[in-house]
C-alpha cells in the first residue's frame, strides 16, 4: 500500500498524517503531534525556525518506527511568513513572525511606494499590516534585505530543508501580496517599487509539482529517502481542497483565522472586493479562493490562557451557551491581534470591564456568527452569486455550538466533517501528482471517505 504523508503545521501546533487510499476511501493515521507558537525575542515576535524543522524531522522518523514509508512528503503551513537566505543558503535570523508588535507602520511605508488601490489591482490580496509585501520595508528598514540571497515562503524553506532545492510554491506565494493575480508569477511593478530585487523571492511553480527527493543528510537521520512533493502549501489552500464545492455552496476553514469564501476560476479585483477587504488567493489548478480573513480560534485559544488549567474547549462552549448576552465587537479588531489578556481586550472593545467570563465567550461566539453573516453577504453582491450553503472545515468544525449559531444568524445550511480538511487536501496534491488525477477527481474520493453533518437554520 503507497502511503504519503501531509505534515500540516499551524501557528499554534504542527501535525504529521499519513494518508493511503483502501478502497477509494482515505485512511488516515496521526503519526506525530507538536506544538508551535511565536517566541519574543529582543522585542519581536519571532519563529524558531530551527525546531520547527527539527519537529518535521521527528515527525518524519516515526514513519519509520511504524513500519509505513512514506512514497512522498508534502508541508503546509500558515500564510504571509518567509525565511531569508544568505548567498551560502544559511537562515537570516531572526525569523520574524506576523503578529510582530511592530508591523502597522509598515504597511504606511510600503503604501507611499506603491498605492494601496495599485497593490490590490496587481494582486488582489486584502490589505492586512502582516502582508509579505509591508514585511520587507521592514526588512530594508532594518538592513537585511540587501544582505538575502533568495527569499523563501515558510513551506518552501521547510522543503527546501529536507531537499536542498529552492523553489517558491504559488499558493503559498499569493498570501504575499507581490504576485499578479492574472500572471500567477511575481510581479514586477510591485517589486520594482517597493525596492525588492526581482530575483530575491524563488522561482514560483504551481502545484503539486516534485521539488526533489530527500537530501542525502536527510536520508541519514530519517532512514529512508521519499519523494518531496509541494502541494497546496498554504494552510487554507490545502483545506479548500479538500472540500467538495459548487457555486452555490461557500466554505469557512475554521482554525486560528476563519477563512470564509468560494472557489473561482477568475479573481475579483474590483474597488468594491478592495474596500470590503476581500482577498484572491491562489488554490490548485490555478483557482481562486475569494475570501475575508476573520480571527478565528485564535481568540478562543487565548481565552483559555487566563482560565484555570483544566479548562478545555467544550467546558468553555458550555459556558457560553449559559449566556443570555448577546452585545457583539469586531473580531478583526486590532486590539485582539497580540493581547496580553484576550477576556480583558474584548471587555474593552465591548466597554463592559466586569464582564462575566460566560458573557465574553458568549459575545465571542455571536461575533463570529454575525462576522460570517456579513461576509457572506458581501461575497453575494460582489460575485453575484447566491449562497445556499456553507460547508466549515478544519479543527473549529468540531464547535457543535459555533455550527448552530452561524446556521442560525445566516439562515443558511451547515455542512461539517472535515476537522482535517487541510492534512487531507495536502495529501490530495501528492495523490494527483502520484495518479496523474484532477482536483475534481481527487475530491470525489474525498466524497467517498467521509460522511458529513448538517445543521439546518429553523428560519431557512
Amino acid at each position: 500500500m503507497d502511503y504519503y504523508l501531509a505534515i500540516d503545521i499551524g501557528a499554534s501546533s504542527g501535525r504529521h498524517i499519513l494518508v493511503s487510499v483502501d478502497g477509494g476511501r482515505l485512511k488516515t493515521e496521526e503519526i506525530y503531534r507538536f506544538k508551535n507558537g511565536m517566541e519574543e525575542e529582543n522585542g519581536h515576535l519571532v519563529w524558531d525556525a530551527d525546531k520547527l524543522f527539527s519537529n518535521v524531522i521527528t515527525g518524519i522518523k516515526k514513519c519509520r518506527e511504524s513500519g509505513k514509508i512514506p512514497k512522498s512528503v508534502s508541508i503546509d503551513t500558515w500564510g504571509v511568513d518567509y525565511v531569508l537566505l544568505d548567498e551560502n543558503l544559511n537562515t537570516i535570523k531572526p525569523v520574524f513572525a506576523y503578529r510582530d508588535y511592530c508591523n502597522s507602520k509598515y504597511r504606511k511605508i510600503t503604501e507611499k511606494k506603491i498605492d494601496a488601490k495599485r497593490l490590490y489591482e496587481i494582486s488582489g490580496i486584502q490589505m492586512l499590516d502582516f502582508n509579505t509585501v509591508y514585511m520587507c520595508s521592514k526588512e530594508q528598514d532594518l538592513g537585511r534585505l540587501s544582505k538575502a540571497y533568495k527569499l523563501l515562503m515558510m513551506p518552501q524553506y521547510l522543503s527546501f530543508k529536507l531537499t536542498g532545492k529552492i523553489y517558491n510554491e504559488y499558493t503559498e506565494s499569493t498570501t504575499s501580496g507581490m504576485v499578479d493575480a492574472e500572471k500567477f508569477n511575481w510581479s514586477d511593478e510591485i517589486l520594482e517599487k517597493t525596492g525588492v530585487d526581482k530575483n530575491l523571492p524563488a522561482e514560483i511553480v504551481m502545484p503539486p509539482y516534485y521539488a526533489g527527493n530527500f537530501s542525502d543528510g536527510v536520508k541519514k537521520a530519517v532512514g529512508f529517502d521519499a519523494e518531496v512533493i509541494l502541494p497546496a502549501s498554504h494552510d487554507t489552500a490545502s483545506a479548500v481542497a479538500a472540500c467538495p464545492l459548487d457555486e452555490k455552496t461557500c466554505y469557512i476553514s475554521s482554525g486560528t483565522w476563519s477563512l470564509i469564501g468560494i472557489e473561482s476560476k477568475t479573481p475579483f479585483l474590483t474597488e468594491e472586493a478592495r474596500k470590503k477587504n476581500f482577498t484572491n488567493e491562489g488554490g490548485l489548478e490555478k483557482r481562486f479562493r475569494f475570501l475575508k480573513n476573520i480571527m478565528g480560534m485564535w481568540i478562543f485559544q487565548n481565552i483559555k490562557k487566563q482560565m484555570p488549567e483544566n479548562t478545555t474547549y467544550d467546558s468553555m462552549m458550555e459556558e457560553a451557551e449559559k449566556s443570555r448576552y448577546e452585545k457583539t465587537f469586531n473580531p478583526n479588531s486590532e486590539q485582539l491581534n497580540a493581547p496580553e489578556n484576550m477576556a480583558d481586550a474584548i471587555r474593552s472593545l465591548l466597554g463592559e470591564e466586569n464582564l462575566d467570563i460566560s458573557d465574553v465567550l458568549k459575545s465571542a461566539y455571536l461575533s463570529l456568527a454575525y462576522s460570517y453573516k456579513e461576509s457572506i453577504e458581501n461575497i453575494e453582491k460582489i460575485t453575484g452569486r447566491k449562497i445556499e450553503k456553507i460547508f466549515i472545515i478544519g479543527g473549529g468544525s468540531k464547535d457543535k455550538y459555533l455550527n448552530r449559531l452561524t446556521g442560525d444568524v445566516t439562515g443558511r445550511k451547515v455542512i461539517t466533517g472535515l476537522s482535517e480538511a487541510t492534512a487531507l487536501g495536502n495529501a490530495l496534491a501528492q495523490i494527483m501528482y502520484d495518479k496523474g488525477a484532477s482536483l475534481d477527481e481527487a475530491r470525489e474520493i474525498i466524497k467517498n471517505s467521509f460522511d458529513f453533518k448538517s445543521y439546518q437554520s429553523e428560519d431557512s
